[in-house]
């Protein structure tokens, strides 16, 4: 059987692009703290993948921290004293740092510009007399996850304004097991790994230098494709996927679908029709897609997001999320919109 992924957010394919840099630097020796030539060897590809991070996410090179990840990145928010306030949508690697009791007003805010199960885009916080607003909530620092954003949607650190940033290199077509974390200039906070003071002190232990340079090379090639247009096209895939489905299924929500989000997200929910049986059927039927947040897969529960916005219990544990990428085809849209027209049919049909 003929294999379609459809399920980007949650891992997107290694791009080559990526691949040939991990190659290459699997043959550099050298540690990057050694200051012989084989050290500043190894040395010159991080600062090289820094600077590619840098230019893609709009911030200043020493403003970069590798990480294992975005969540290792997250940590930093276990670092700033006083409350942690978490927008109610946000990923999980965020919310497992929410301070009790911290109400509407904190030390940092922390949210996601791009939600991972519905593709929704939020609005960047107003900063107001010194302090971060969005809605009731209040906040001296703002942390932005960017890591469903990065590559598919323009942005920048300078120009959001954000104190701190995360994202994962995964997400667009970097490896898996390394993330950066970023630090506006001048804003001192704890180390997320204590030891030989590697990443300007913020996070102690060797550099993954082989990840380090497949994610330069992963998010400099994602940054060419959103400067090319290749997410509008993208776009025009997702919009024929749900424009089938709804002509099926008229009792379907697409999720955000009025509202600003990302190009590849089609979040839909048909009530009744539980997401994870969805999920089974479209991937014995060839096609991998998920019922939310990847992190979350193989739990049996309802959206933590979808219930944040208002809908009730039963739309929440009828979700799934098709999320399109780079290498995705017309013919394969349209092919994974019969599949499930087709499903939809016999659901119907075992429920009338």
């Amino acid at each position: 059987m003929t294999r379609t992924y459809l399920d980007y957010n949650a891992t997107a394919p290694l791009r080559p692009e990526a691949r040939a840099a991990m190659c290459a630097a699997m043959d550099v020796v050298g540690n990057p703290s050694s200051v012989h030539a084989e050290g500043r060897a190894a040395k010159a590809l991080v600062e090289r993948a820094r600077g590619q991070v840098a230019a893609a996410v709009g911030c200043k090179p020493q403003e970069v921290v590798f990480t294992s990840g975005a969540t290792e990145a997250a940590r930093v928010l276990a670092t700033v004293a006083g409350d942690v306030i978490v927008e109610e949508t946000a990923h999980d690697a965020l919310w497992s740092h929410a301070g009790p009791g911290s109400g509407a007003a904190g030390s940092v805010l922390a949210m996601g510009l791009a939600n991972s199960e519905t593709g929704v885009i939020a609005p960047v916080p107003e900063r107001v007399d010194g302090q971060w607003r969005l809605g009731a909530l209040r906040a001296d620092l703002l942390c932005l996850d960017v890591t469903q954003a990065i590559g598919r949607v323009p942005f920048s650190f300078d120009w959001s304004g954000a104190d701190l940033a995360i994202l994962s290199a995964h997400k667009l077509g970097g490896p898996k097991g390394v993330g950066a974390l970023i630090v506006r200039q001048g804003l001192d906070i704890a180390s997320l790994a204590t030891g030989g003071g590697q990443e300007m002190g913020r996070r102690s232990g060797t550099e993954n230098l082989v990840g380090i340079a497949g994610f330069g090379a992963a998010i400099g090639a994602a940054l060419h494709d959103l400067e090319a247009g290749t997410w509008a096209r993208i776009e025009e895939f997702r919009n024929i996927l749900e424009n089938v489905i709804a002509q099926t299924a008229n009792e379907t929500i697409f999720v955000g679908k009025d509202g600003k989000r990302l190009p590849n997200t089609s979040c839909l929910s048909t009530p009744g029709w539980k997401g994870e049986t969805q999920v089974m059927q479209m991937d014995l039927a060839g096609f991998a897609v998920s019922a939310g947040s990847a992190c979350s897969s193989g739990k049996v529960r309802e959206s933590r997001v979808l219930r944040a916005m208002g809908y009730d219990p039963d739309v929440a544990r009828s979700a799934i999320r098709v999320s399109l990428g780079p290498a995705t085809t017309e013919d394969e849209v349209r092919r994974f919109a019969q599949a499930w027209c087709s499903a939809h049919r016999r659901f119907r049909a075992r429920s009338a």
